[in-house]
């Protein structure tokens, strides 16, 4: 349980609020469309990545109170950023030059750094430590957040069409609904050429369970639904709407 003198898991710094304020004339606002309700205070979110892009325009204008999930080097020591970001992000995902990488990561790395710390990641791992990422993850939940999980696996690169989601986010909802919280899961698209964030009708946890398919199958259908939201015809939706 939370208690009253225990500081708000998802508020941002002061210091942190006033950097992004430097990052808004680079990240246009996007246009949210709904296909059903608005965003509810306590929440599972899945969205495209497109590298930075999505976290970035989350942080900058998602309207409720939230926190990311992110890989624990993002989380570790500056050493680890470092390595994390010219060998992985930009060598391996972005497919930069690794002599490019590295030297342009000495600069990069020390602001990334900082900046993660800022957004107040819950670390996520490939082992027995994702334990605590869950509990992590209901208490924060337990002060009436959203959490924001881009579950695609983005090891060759960051694409359009996205090809499989890791299943780690049912395995949270699945733990999550064990604690009595039937969370809403809203499947989420960035459609970046049009400047617009599409969000699904929300789905709650004990619906999907209901099907009785596996965490795999389900992370699978959620994935082709996030791909259908970059394709179906905003237009047609919103003439039927007016």
């Amino acid at each position: 349980m939370k208690s009253k003198k225990e500081k708000h898991p998802a508020k941002r710094s002061l210091w942190f609020k006033c950097f992004k304020v430097i990052l808004l004339p680079f990240i246009r606002k996007p246009r949210f469309v709904y296909l059903g309700e608005q965003f509810a205070d306590k929440a599972l979110v899945i969205s495209n990545h497109i590298g930075a892009k999505a976290p970035l325009t989350f942080e900058l204008y998602f309207p409720k109170l939230f926190r990311f999930w992110g890989t624990y080097e993002m989380n570790s020591s500056l050493k680890e950023v470092y390595k994390y970001l010219s060998e992985v992000y930009y060598g391996r995902k972005k497919h930069w030059n690794i002599v490019a990488s590295k030297l342009f990561c000495l600069i990069a790395a020390p602001l990334a750094y900082l900046f993660y710390r800022g957004l107040k990641l819950i670390s996520t791992y490939p082992d027995y430590r994702f334990k605590n990422t869950l509990k992590e993850t209901v208490k924060t939940l337990e002060y009436d957040c959203n959490i924001i999980v881009f579950p695609e696996d983005s090891s060759n690169g960051y694409f359009d069409e996205i090809t499989e989601f890791f299943a780690g986010f049912i395995t949270l909802a699945k733990y999550c609904y064990r604690q009595g919280m039937d969370l809403p899961i809203y499947v989420t698209y960035l459609r970046r050429k049009e400047g617009v964030y599409v969000i699904d009708k929300p789905i709650k946890t004990s619906e999907l369970l209901a099907t009785g398919l596996s965490k795999y199958e389900l992370a699978e259908k959620l994935r082709n639904r996030c791909n259908e939201l970059g394709a179906i015809s905003l237009e047609e939706f919103e003439n039927q709407n007016n």
